[in-house]
């Protein structure tokens, strides 16, 4: 499971990363698109429960983030899911897995580049697709030049989007009470429907586990920094979701196309709403960073074991980045920033990241019996060695992933 035991130092990472650094890392990129551009689309299905469609997105990403606490932490590559596939399901189907995996991220961080394009336009006035195409290379270039830069970029985009939220939810705590908490216009169903789209907000904490070469003492600090980041983003997204309603009528909050700089505006005035657009700004940015960061060390995590092209594990001499894997990254996100429409992309990048959670909940399950290896971190709550809380992250997963199919279709 040590793919890079005997690999030449000139093909590894350097690690620099301490908890605080993977924590911020893990909060910045779920912090991202989802929160600042979905919670108006949410509130149309949800209503005043949108908060608790928020609850459900927390449930099935804790479930599933014990599993992958545990996994990485005695698995030792950057390849994450595809290691974890690999042992339990075997090489073919880890592979079919993995590709599933990049496509998600790269899809998702061109849909997010074009919502970073639709803020920056309402400022700057150039053309849309360029707009994205010129973040998507600046943030590839940050990329490149290193994960130390990235970590400080990172760090400053995600205090920036934090106060942001942390600004809403402020501004809601006086009105907290002054609705109806469990309004939902289209009952039950809705808010479940809600909670699979909003679980979009919640990607990324897998992410966490593909900077563990990169990381100080990663057996014991991606497991914590993995569920630290989940914790810490899921009040925020609730407290969000309680305040933004409390505010803004639920109604037009789903009618707004910048949900929560309308909110701000409704609560402060016009000011507020530019204000609010800035940090949106550093969230897309920052979102679109961190994808390709993930991306790009899961590629080259596949490449070290030949599963890829051995051009991908090529390592810069003085960034020490894996600079082609970079490339590639950069080149396949333009290519799929012409898709556009982040609803519909939050959907389908949502029913195949279900596809991969429930998955890793089983691997989770198998290689109980199958790898005897002492777990540095090993989950709580277990019937002898059956782990109750990767069953329920395989279940909620399924249940999940049918909603996000129904989404896509309806």
């Amino acid at each position: 499971m040590d793919g890079l035991k005997n690999v030449p130092e000139v093909y590894k990472l350097k690690r620099e990363l301490s908890l605080f650094d993977v924590t911020v890392a893990g909060v910045g990129i779920i912090l991202g698109a989802g929160i600042y551009a979905l919670i108006g689309i949410a509130a149309g299905e949800a209503g005043s429960a949108t908060w608790l469609s928020f609850v459900f997105g927390a449930v099935v990403a804790t479930f599933t983030g014990f599993s992958y606490a545990e996994l990485s932490s005695f698995f030792k590559g950057d390849s994450g899911e595809f290691d974890y596939y690999k042992a339990a399901f075997g090489h073919r189907f880890a592979l079919v897995m993995a590709l599933l995996m990049i496509f998600s991220m790269v899809v998702s961080a061109a849909t997010v580049a074009l919502g970073f394009a639709g803020y920056f336009i309402a400022i700057v006035g150039i053309d849309y697709l360029l707009a994205a195409m010129l973040i998507i290379g600046a943030m590839s270039m940050i990329n490149y030049f290193g994960i130390k830069l990235s970590s400080r970029f990172n760090t400053i985009a995600t205090f920036t989007e934090f106060l942001g939220l942390i600004l809403i939810i402020v501004l809601g705590m006086s009105k907290w009470g002054s609705v109806d908490l469990m309004e939902m216009p289209h009952g039950f169903t809705g808010v479940v429907q809600a909670g699979a789209l909003v679980f979009f907000a919640y990607m990324g904490f897998e992410t966490i586990i593909k900077l563990r070469e990169e990381t100080k003492n990663p057996d014991k600090t991606i497991p914590r920094a993995l569920l630290l980041s989940i914790l810490i983003t899921s009040v925020v997204y609730i407290l969000v979701a309680i305040s933004a309603v409390s505010i803004l009528p639920y109604g037009k909050l789903a009618a707004s196309s910048g949900p929560l700089a309308d909110v701000a505006a409704a609560a402060l005035g016009p000011a507020a709403f530019g204000l609010i657009a800035v940090i949106a700004l550093f969230s897309t940015s920052n979102t679109i960073l961190l994808s390709l960061v993930a991306v790009s060390r899961m590629m080259y995590g596949m490449a070290m074991q030949s599963f890829l092209p051995y051009a991908l594990s090529k390592v810069h001499p003085r960034r020490r980045t894996p600079y082609i894997a970079v490339i590639i990254a950069f080149l396949l996100t333009v290519v799929f920033s012409l898709l556009g429409n982040i609803e519909l992309v939050a959907n389908l990048a949502n029913v195949s990241l279900f596809v991969i959670f429930a998955f890793v909940n089983l691997a989770a399950i198998i290689l109980r019996w199958t790898i005897k290896k002492r777990r540095p971190f090993r989950m709580p709550l277990n019937i002898g060695n059956f782990p109750v809380l990767s069953a329920f992250g395989f279940l909620t997963s399924v249940l999940m992933f049918a909603v996000a199919v129904v989404n896509v279709l309806t």
